[in-house]
């Protein structure tokens, strides 16, 4: 196996957990976790001996979605901007394209390009405290790295439009009321003893045909993906050169309401 940076692999029998390892930043997605998390995804994808993956995380966070320092470089400069463009499209698609079952671990909050990657999961263990969240429209961003695909694949479309356009967290336990989590745990260890034993039982399961069925069950995201994910992805990167996102970065830092002028 690899050694990484952002993230720790293990592998007990036929699963493979691939955990986010720096609480001290609360796991945010910057370069160094955005190729990490492609090339592990990728190794344990392309591994014969796995026949199952745990996503799951360290910290009281899982994840707090982008960085604000990658925000602000890709609002100063277009080559940056296209360069975490190019890097979170490959990102998605690695998972999206995973033909081994994938469980997540949800000990903590996700939010934005994590919970966009946790929504293509085969199976969510949450707490009933944990929240999920895609607040792209509040830091002046377009939900476009994955979003607007994983939202709506999870839940009915009004309730997606409803998370997305107004960038609200949803809890564990309404999130397990909607479906969009399949399983409920006492505490964040439970939830990790509960994913790994979740991806024990797959993994037991003939291999060929688990895998081929979780093929099959990709062409569904894959659907819209070919509708809706590029075209995401993209506007977001228009909407990430705009004043507003600058703006957003400065309120937040400073514990203030923004003052936007939409451009």
């Amino acid at each position: 196996m690899s050694t990484y940076t952002a993230l720790t692999l293990s592998q007990e029998g036929q699963v493979t957990e691939l955990r986010l390892c720096r609480p001290e930043i609360a796991n945010r997605f910057d370069a160094t976790l955005h190729s990490d998390l492609a090339h592990a995804v990728r190794e344990t994808a392309d591994d014969d001996a796995v026949r199952a993956i745990v996503l799951s995380s360290t910290g009281t966070h899982f994840s707090a979605g982008g960085d604000f320092d990658a925000m602000l470089a890709a609002n100063a400069d277009h080559a940056t901007l296209m360069q975490q463009v190019d890097e979170g499209r490959r990102l998605f698609r690695a998972f999206a394209d995973l033909p081994k079952p994938l469980v997540v671990a949800l000990q903590g909050d996700a939010f934005g390009v994590a919970a966009s990657l946790v929504l293509t999961a085969d199976a969510i263990v949450a707490t009933a405290e944990a929240k999920i969240s895609d607040p792209h429209v509040r830091v002046g961003l377009v939900a476009g790295d994955g979003g607007c695909v994983g939202w709506p694949a999870n839940l009915p479309f009004i309730r997606a439009k409803r998370q997305l356009l107004w960038g609200e967290p949803i809890t564990g336990q309404d999130a397990f009321q909607l479906g969009l989590v399949t399983e409920l745990a006492d505490s964040p260890e439970g939830v990790h003893t509960t994913a790994l034993e979740l991806a024990t039982r797959v993994a037991e399961l003939p291999p060929v045909a688990v895998q081929l069925t979780k093929r099959a069950l990709n062409k569904h995201l894959h659907a819209r993906i070919d509708d809706v994910f590029d075209l995401g992805f993209y506007l977001e990167a228009i909407s990430a050169r705009t004043a507003d996102v600058a703006e957003a970065v400065a309120a937040i830092k400073e514990k203030r309401e923004g003052r936007w002028i939409g451009a």
